[in-house]
């Protein structure tokens, strides 16, 4: 299996958004696509990614979109 999964813990790490926000985010259903994995809620890594591209994408200012 190629696919690494991250925690909440992880993704405040990478962004530095808090890992309240991340949980929260998946209990309304926004967000990147998360699941429970026993008892932890994860994501994976390579769908956070996307998903962070995707919002950089539609909300980028200024410059010259690529």
């Amino acid at each position: 299996m190629d696919q690494e999964f991250v925690g909440a813990l992880d993704l405040e790490e990478l962004t530095g958004t808090k890992a309240s926000t991340w949980r929260y985010w998946a209990s309304i259903g926004t967000g990147p696509a998360s699941f429970k994995l026993g008892r932890r809620r994860v994501w994976k890594k390579s769908r956070v990614m996307a998903w962070l591209a995707e919002q950089e994408s539609t909300t980028v200012t200024g410059g010259v979109r690529q």
